[in-house]
């Protein structure tokens, strides 16, 4: 177990774009906007923190929405994680930062904020709203200068998977502290834009040489190789290797959901991932997240479920992404990831 406990917190649907691949509006675009009251949100805070002393785990909050900027009583919030001396991320839009705003986060303890960039400045605005590629970049060096962790990410599909190295460029020539990319998870069948093993492997590469490049420059940007399918991209290579001390009952590294994190949304519904749809475990203003976390979270825990993984030697490390095999396999959660390659490496999976 590791000594943080990841709480995705999600306090407002308020939001200044309206993303083409947002799970918030994914199936009804006229959805009425949800916010957490100032109260609900003392109730939640109170109910993490219970869940961290009963489990021994420090809090570590990733502070979101919409825009979490936008909610009334935002300012409110971080002053309590000042106070308990909780550190958190910001994952929000470029459109409210400046200067001033980004010394009173770090101010507050913010240590990081997460920018979405996802694709060059034409497909990255198709997808969220002109004008927000350059907002974007100009932000990176504000939040730098506030001594704040800036992050972006990008969310791959067959309509950007392309464009990925010319976003790598574009975010280390604006300064960015640390880069990473997860994969689209469709919320139905018309919205899936599919992307094969092959072609998926083939971007890690394309990626590894990049970020090996400006890794031996010297490059200050750290490049978060987030993937999980990066590990069976490292095995094949041979740089990742299966300890013989291992426990193979041991869970060391993959995919978080059922051991280091939980996500609440403006409801008060609880998931056990924002990305897989159908994942809803409680509400944790009548829930007490402690008892969730031993009771219908277990579900999420079926290691020997996995009807590939469980298969593959790297089942402790791996796992690929739950969320895409959910999202492409009608719910079910413990579906092969449709972009592993693994019965491509010979001895990896057993019979």
């Amino acid at each position: 177990m590791q000594p943080y406990f990841s709480f995705q917190w999600h306090i407002t649907d308020e939001c200044d774009q309206r993303c083409k691949h947002c799970y918030i509006f994914a199936e009804n675009e006229g959805k009425a906007l949800d916010r957490m009251s100032r109260e609900q949100m003392d109730v939640v805070f109170a109910n993490c923190l219970e869940f961290c002393e009963a489990y021994g785990r420090r809090p570590y909050f990733y502070l979101t929405g919409g825009d979490p900027i936008l909610h009334p009583d935002f300012w409110s919030l971080l002053e309590k994680f000042k106070e308990n001396e909780i550190p958190f991320t910001i994952m929000g839009n470029p459109f409210h930062l400046d200067d001033d705003v980004s010394k009173r986060l770090k101010d507050c303890g913010c240590v990081r904020y997460q920018l979405s960039i996802d694709g060059k400045e034409e497909t990255h605005d198709w997808f969220r709203k002109p004008g927000s590629f350059k907002t974007t970049l100009e932000k990176i060096p504000v939040l730098n200068r506030a001594g704040i962790r800036s992050i972006v990410m990008t969310t791959v599909s067959g309509k950007n998977i392309d464009e990925v190295p010319a976003i790598i460029e574009a975010v280390v020539a604006a300064g960015v502290k640390v880069y990473a990319f997860a994969r689209y998870c469709p919320t139905g069948e018309e919205k899936e834009i599919s992307i094969s093993p092959a072609r998926y492997r083939k971007l890690l590469e394309d990626c590894d040489k990049i970020f090996c490049r400006y890794e031996a420059s010297g490059c200050e940007t750290y490049f978060n190789r987030k993937d999980h399918l990066w590990t069976l991209f490292d095995y094949e290579k041979g740089r990742f290797q299966i300890p013989d001390d291992f426990e193979p009952e041991l869970i060391y590294g993959g995919c978080n959901c059922g051991n280091g994190h939980l996500t609440i949304l403006p409801t008060g519904e609880v998931y056990a991932c924002r990305r897989v749809q159908d994942s809803k475990v409680g509400n944790a203003f009548d829930d007490r997240l402690k008892d969730l976390w031993t009771g219908n979270m277990e579900v999420y825990r079926e290691y020997g479920s996995f009807r590939k993984c469980s298969k593959c030697k790297l089942l402790s490390w791996c796992r690929g992404c739950p969320a895409v095999a959910a999202s492409t396999n009608k719910g079910d959660f413990y579906a092969a990831d449709p972009q592993c390659w693994a019965e491509s490496v010979e001895g990896l999976l057993r019979d």
